[in-house]
């Protein structure tokens, strides 16, 4: 039996409209040709540019979540740091490293990935490539991001990561990719870490960046 793996498996794309035009992403409406009946079909899905997430662990394997108010759902939810891959050029790690900076005040100097996620395929392009950082450093008060808006109420807090996992299948921690983060660094402890790819491989699952 075949390893199981996901596959490119391109349509042959007939048309392409945008049928909205949001603040952060769009909505587009393709028409696209299936290879295999030689039908067509008409999809509608969000254009995102896609985002990193980072799991910061510690030297007694605590990890670092941020609680956040998301106005979608109306709750604080705890999270890991994270964002948008909305900075033209900026490659995914940068991205990671900015993000930890701005949303948890702190550098890293151990960097590996995680996984990739795609959080809602049947509707959104948006790719998300998570991150464990390891040795983390807090970076001086006068050299630190100025959070605004929903950011500015950010709290964090240092949580075993058994703790941690034990509240997501608790039903506690409900953001998805804080919830793939913890049950990953689960799974890769048991190989001691070293089962994880390098940090600076391309992120090339990401609809956008494959395409670029």
């Amino acid at each position: 039996m075949p390893p199981i793996t996901d596959e490119f498996s391109p349509r042959e794309l007939l048309s392409r409209e945008t049928v909205y035009e949001g603040r952060i992403w769009n909505v587009v409406h393709d028409s696209v040709k299936l290879s295999e009946t030689g039908g067509t079909i008409q999809r509608d899905y969000i254009s995102h540019p896609g985002a990193v997430s980072v799991l910061v662990m510690d030297a007694n394997e605590r990890v670092l979540l941020v609680n956040q108010y998301r106005h979608p759902v109306g709750m604080r939810l705890w999270e890991i740091p994270a964002g948008l891959l909305d900075v033209d050029g900026e490659e995914p790690l940068d991205a990671a490293k900015r993000e930890l900076w701005e949303e948890a005040d702190r550098t890293a100097n151990h960097w590996a990935i995680l996984t990739d996620v795609f959080l809602s395929p049947g509707s959104s392009a948006e790719a998300v490539r998570v991150y464990l950082a390891r040795d983390p450093q807090l970076v001086p008060e006068d050299q630190r991001h100025v959070r605004t808006e929903e950011e500015a109420e950010m709290i964090s807090t240092w949580v075993p990561l058994e703790e941690a996992v034990a509240a997501v299948l608790a039903g506690k921690i409900h953001n998805p990719t804080a919830m793939i983060a913890l049950l990953a660094a689960q799974a890769a402890r048991a190989s001691k870490y070293t089962n994880l790819r390098d940090a600076n491989e391309p992120f090339d699952v990401h609809p956008y960046l494959r395409e670029g």
